[in-house]
C-alpha cells in the first residue's frame, strides 16, 4: 500500500513538472522572406504568443553574417529598448511594438544590396521560455533597358560554321537578369553546330550585374529577310519582369542564281531624244560578283546603265552578266530596247512653189517614222486640211502666203516635226480696195495714203498725182502675197493722187481724191473818215478750196475728216446752191450798185484805175457744155479772155 502511494506521487510530480514546462513555452511566426526594392523601407513583422502572457517578455533582433555568425542589434524588455551600435543597420532601422502585443515589426529604410540577410526574431519569457524565428531580406533591382548590335558586315551562306549574329547587353540588374534569343517571335534553342550562345556576367561596383550574350549561327539565304531580338528576364518583388530588345536585320551574302534586266525609265515606249536608264539586278546578294551590261560587243561596268538623248542605232539587245568572282562562274539575263523615230518632215514640191493664177495646187509632206503619224496642215495658226496631200483648186491671191505641215505620232506625247511651204500665186496686179479713196483735210496738214497690191511677182508701186509729179513713198513693206506702200502728201491745195501698181502681167491703179478744207475767220473792225463821223463795219475773209468754184463767203470752218461716198452728192448739191446764191448776191448789187442805191450813190458813176482793182466784182460761171468762162465786170460787159482766171472766183471788195 505504502508502495502504491508511492508510485502515485512519484508521477504526479512528473505530471507536474511537464505541465509547467508546457505553460512556459513561448512560439514565434514569421514569413520565410521579405521581398522589397533597392532603395526603399523593408518591414520584417514577427509574430509571437507565450503562455505566461505577453507581459514582460525579452525582445531581440539579430542578422546572420556571411560568414552565419548571428549579430546583434536591438534589444527590448519591460524596463529598455536599445539599437545596437556599430552595425551596418545601426541608424537605419526602428521597431514597432513594446511587448504588450502578440506582433513586434522591425523596420529597414533605404534599403541596400548588402541588406539581403537573415533576420532572426528571439522571444523570451518571464521564466527560460525562449521563441525564435527567422525571415530572408530579398533585395531587388530593374535592369536598364537592353541593348542590341548586330554584325556590320554581311554573314556568307558559305561559311563552314556558326557565324556571329549579334551581341545583347542588359545593365545594372539584381538579382542577375537572364536573356534568351529570339528570331521572327520564336525562341532560339542552343543546338550543336548550329546555333551557339556564349552568356557572360559583371558584377559592377555598386554590387548590381550586368549581362551580355552573344548569339552565332549558321545562316541560310531565307535569313535575310529574318528580324532577331533579345527578351530579357528579371526579378521583382512577388513577380518577374520582362524586356525586349529591338529588333534588327542581318546581311546575308548568296550568290544568284538568275539576273534580271529592264528599263527603268522612261515608263513606255522609248523615242529618239530621251534619256533611257537600264537596270540589271541578280537574285543573289554578295559583293564578291561582278556586273557588266553588254551592247553590240561595248561592255558598261556596273549595275545600272544610262544612255542620253538615244538614237535608232541604241536599239537591240542588252546583256546583263553577273560573275561570281569567288567561284568564276556567270550568270546572264537581257533585254530588247527600240527606239522610236520620226525624221524631219519633207514638203513636195518644195518649200516655194508658185502657181498661175486659177490653176490647182498640190503639195505633200511626209515624215519617216516606225510607227503611225497623223498630218495636219495649218496656214496662220487655222486648220486647212488633215492629210499629208494638200490640195488647192482655183488658186487666187487669197491662198498665197505661208503653210505648215505638223506630223505627229498619237502613242507618244511631245513625238512630233513640221514643213513649210511658201505658196505664190502668179497673176497681174491687184489693189486692195482701201477704207477711203475721198480725203478732206486742212491746209497745210499731212496726209498718209496707204495702197496694198497683191501679185507676183511683186507689184512695183510708184505714186503720181493728175499733173504728172511722181511722189516719194514714205515706206514700203513686202506682204505673204504683194508689197504694201505708204506716201505721205503735205495738203496746199486739192490734190488727186493715184497708186500705180505694176508687174510683168499687168497693171493696176486706184485714185485718191483730197479736198483742201476751209479756213473761217470773221474779224469786226471800226473805220472813221476825216471828213464824217466815226462809223462801224463787219469785214468777213473766206478762204474756200479750189475744187471746183472758189469765192469769198462766210462758210464754217469744218475739222479734216475722211468723206464717204454716200455723203458726196449732198456736198455738190451744197455746192450748186451756194453757187446760185452768189450769182443772185452778184446780181443784187450790181441792180443797187447802177441805181445809186450802193453807199449813197445814185446814179452810175465812173470808177477810178485804183478802185477798179479793189472793188471789182469778179464771177466765173461754168458749164457742163462748155469750157469757156462768162466774166461779168460792174458794167455788165463781157471780159477779154486775157482776164479769165481759169476755175476760180475772185470776190474783191
Amino acid at each position: 500500500m505504502a508502495s502504491r502511494d508511492t508510485t502515485s506521487l512519484l508521477v504526479g510530480l512528473l505530471v507536474l513538472f511537464y505541465t509547467w514546462g508546457v505553460w512556459a513555452d513561448v512560439e514565434v511566426s514569421m514569413e520565410d522572406r521579405v521581398e522589397v526594392f533597392r532603395g526603399e523601407t523593408a518591414s520584417i513583422t514577427c509574430m509571437f504568443t507565450s503562455t505566461e502572457g505577453i507581459g514582460g517578455m525579452i525582445i531581440q533582433w539579430f542578422y546572420v553574417t556571411r560568414t552565419g555568425e548571428k549579430q546583434k542589434i536591438y534589444y527590448q524588455d519591460s524596463t529598455m529598448q536599445f539599437v545596437d551600435r556599430g552595425t551596418q543597420f545601426t541608424d537605419r532601422i526602428s521597431v514597432n511594438g513594446t511587448g504588450a502585443s502578440e506582433a513586434i515589426v522591425l523596420t529597414i529604410r533605404d534599403v541596400r544590396l548588402e541588406d539581403e540577410l537573415e533576420f532572426i526574431c528571439l522571444i523570451k519569457g518571464l521564466t527560460d521560455g525562449t521563441g525564435e524565428g527567422r525571415t530572408k531580406l530579398k533585395v531587388f533591382e530593374k535592369p536598364d533597358y537592353p541593348t542590341i548590335e548586330g554584325v556590320q558586315t554581311g554573314i556568307s551562306v558559305s561559311e563552314p560554321g556558326p557565324s556571329k549574329i549579334a551581341t545583347c547587353e542588359v545593365k545594372n540588374g539584381y538579382p542577375k537578369p537572364n536573356i534568351t534569343w529570339y528570331r521572327n517571335n520564336a525562341p532560339l534553342r542552343v543546338a550543336q553546330d548550329v546555333v551557339l550562345v556564349m552568356p557572360s556576367t559583371t558584377t559592377e561596383s555598386t554590387g548590381l550585374y550586368s549581362v551580355k550574350s552573344e548569339l552565332s549561327m549558321m545562316v541560310m539565304k531565307e535569313d535575310k529577310d529574318d528580324q532577331f531580338y533579345c527578351e530579357i528576364t528579371y526579378f521583382v518583388p512577388g513577380g518577374v519582369g520582362m524586356l525586349e530588345s529591338e529588333r534588327i536585320n542581318i546581311t546575308v551574302y548568296y550568290p544568284s542564281t538568275a539576273v534580271s534586266v529592264w528599263v527603268e525609265s522612261p515608263k513606255g515606249k522609248i523615242k529618239e531624244g530621251d534619256s533611257v536608264e537600264i537596270q540589271c539586278r541578280g537574285n543573289g546578294n554578295k559583293p564578291s560578283s561582278f556586273v557588266t551590261i553588254s551592247h553590240d560587243g561595248k561592255d558598261h561596268e556596273g549595275k545600272m546603265l544610262l544612255l542620253e538623248n538615244v538614237t535608232r542605232r541604241d536599239s537591240g539587245d542588252y546583256i546583263c552578266t553577273s560573275t561570281d568572282t569567288d567561284t568564276f562562274e556567270d550568270i546572264t539575263g537581257q533585254i530588247s530596247v527600240f527606239v522610236n523615230y520620226l525624221d524631219p518632215a519633207v514638203v513636195r514640191p518644195g518649200d516655194t512653189i508658185v502657181v498661175p493664177q486659177g490653176n490647182e495646187l498640190k503639195a505633200t509632206c511626209n515624215a519617216l517614222s516606225s510607227l503611225q503619224t497623223q498630218t495636219v496642215w495649218f496656214k496662220d495658226g487655222a486648220e486647212v486640211s488633215v492629210g499629208n496631200i494638200l490640195t488647192l483648186k482655183d488658186a487666187m491671191f487669197d491662198i498665197a502666203g505661208t503653210y505648215m505641215c505638223v506630223v505627229t505620232v498619237p502613242e507618244i506625247e511631245g513625238m512630233e516635226t513640221s514643213g513649210t511651204l511658201h505658196v505664190y500665186v502668179e497673176g497681174p496686179p491687184e489693189i486692195m480696195q482701201p477704207e477711203y479713196t475721198k480725203v478732206e483735210e486742212s491746209f497745210e496738214n499731212t496726209v498718209d495714203l496707204s495702197c496694198t497690191a497683191r501679185g507676183f511677182p511683186a507689184p512695183n508701186i510708184v505714186w503720181t498725182t493728175s499733173d504728172g509729179k511722181i511722189l516719194k513713198s514714205a515706206s514700203q513693206t513686202d506682204t505673204d502675197d504683194g508689197v504694201q506702200s505708204v506716201v505721205s502728201i503735205k495738203v496746199t491745195s486739192d490734190i488727186t493722187a493715184f497708186c500705180n501698181a505694176s508687174n510683168e502681167f499687168g497693171t493696176a491703179a486706184v485714185t485718191f481724191s483730197i479736198t483742201a478744207t476751209i479756213n473761217t475767220t470773221t474779224t469786226a473792225t471800226t473805220a472813221s473818215t476825216p471828213t464824217s463821223s466815226t462809223t462801224s463795219s463787219t469785214t468777213t475773209t473766206t478762204t474756200i478750196s479750189s475744187a471746183t468754184v472758189k469765192a469769198e463767203t462766210a462758210i464754217p470752218k469744218q475739222s479734216p475728216e475722211k468723206v464717204k461716198q454716200e455723203g458726196r452728192g449732198v456736198i455738190i448739191a451744197v455746192i450748186i446752191i451756194c453757187i446760185l446764191l452768189l450769182a443772185i448776191l452778184g446780181s443784187v448789187l450790181y441792180f443797187l450798185y447802177k441805181k445809186g442805191k450802193l453807199c449813197g450813190r445814185s446814179g452810175k458813176q465812173d470808177l477810178t484805175k485804183e478802185k477798179s482793182s479793189k472793188d471789182n466784182i469778179v464771177v466765173e460761171m461754168k458749164s457742163d457744155n462748155t469750157e469757156e468762162a462768162v466774166l461779168l465786170g460792174i458794167n455788165g460787159e463781157k471780159l477779154p479772155p486775157s482776164d479769165q482766171s481759169g476755175e476760180y472766183l475772185d470776190v474783191q471788195k
